[in-house]
């Protein structure tokens, strides 16, 4: 059982492909100071020899901010970690996680669990490009069908013995690298939260972040007796407002929750900045994050409605979420 407060990030929202964006990113920071946010999955290709400006973008309050690279060759992941680090991440994680077939055909993601000193060849390169930032890694329980702990303990401790990495983010769930489209390794592998538990007894002096399937806080409060940290993915996008007493509940922050008219007014006056800004970001960029904001309020599906509305996003209008706040208000 945990006796102390880490000095990492307890709670952070996990790298999701096409969610997790800097317009998502701004949104979810109005309504926690102290979760730790997350990019997507970029490629360390793309940052390399691509449009790196792009893909390192992000509003300055959204720091603390971990980016997730991709990638298996330790020169090209060590190139676009420096470019990380000079765009102020504070973080840069290795993704051993992602099952999808074209991730397993570039050869990284999940398939990486099956040679951990090239994993460790990865994180070290890393390390050693970016050393004002941690350098940590994400993966799964295993592999296929596979059900057996000895090799999540195996990989985990090959890691620790050859990297300076001491946080590792584990999904609960296996990753079926052939039958199973990536949506369905989110629910069909069987969760097993005491595999993670275990390698928190076993390695101590780990941070042990825990992923997968957690929906509500109090099952974030349950994992915090077991392990040193909870990533929350779907719920903490399609639900933002999940994160409404975090800082209080698991932080100690004695400041006043986020308020909803206050969300939203800091909500337009981001997009009117946007849109003013960047001729390329449209309104529905930017308002398709926040369809969930109002989940659970009597008339969220008002909210949901009207910046969803084809006609109503084409006039790219800022002055939209106002009036949605107010329909949902009435």
């Amino acid at each position: 059982m945990m006796t102390a407060m880490p000095s990492f990030p307890l709670l952070s929202v996990a790298p999701m492909l096409d969610w997790t964006d800097r317009h998502y990113r701004f949104l979810a920071r109005q309504i926690s100071r102290r979760v730790l946010l997350y990019t997507e999955m970029i490629h360390a290709g793309a940052l390399v020899y691509g449009d790196a400006a792009r893909f390192l973008e992000k509003h300055p309050c959204e720091h603390p901010v971990a980016l997730q690279l991709g990638g298996s060759e330790p020169d090209l992941l060590a190139r676009a970690a420096a470019k990380a680090a000079a765009a102020g991440f504070a973080q840069i994680n290795l993704n051993c996680g992602c099952p999808s077939p074209r991730v397993q055909k570039g050869a990284f993601g999940a398939c990486l669990m099956n040679d951990a000193p090239l994993v460790a060849d990865c994180l070290n390169a890393i390390a050693e490009a970016a050393p004002d930032c941690e350098t940590t890694v994400k993966h799964r329980i295993g592999l296929d069908r596979q059900t057996e702990y000895q090799p999540l303990a195996d990989f985990v401790g090959t890691l620790a013995r050859l990297t300076p990495v001491k946080t590792f983010v584990v999904h609960a769930r296996n990753a079926w690298l052939d039958g199973l489209s990536p949506k369905e390794n989110r629910d069909i592998p069987p969760l097993r939260y005491d595999y993670v538990y275990r390698l928190k007894r076993e390695f101590p002096d780990l941070n042990i972040i825990i992923n997968g399937g957690i929906t509500d806080n109090a099952q974030i409060a349950e994992h915090l007796h077991h392990v040193d940290g909870a990533m929350v993915g779907r719920e903490a996008y399609h639900n933002p407002m999940i994160m409404a007493d975090w800082d209080a509940r698991f932080y100690g922050d004695d400041a006043s929750a986020p308020q909803y008219d206050t969300i939203v007014q800091q909500l337009y006056a981001y997009t009117c900045n946007e849109l003013h800004s960047n001729r390329y970001t449209t309104l529905r960029h930017i308002v398709r994050h926040s369809l969930g904001l109002m989940h659970g309020l009597h008339n969220a599906r008002i909210w949901r409605r009207m910046l969803s509305d084809a006609e109503l996003l084409k006039t790219n209008r800022p002055e939209l979420i106002l009036q949605a706040w107010e329909a949902v208000q009435r």
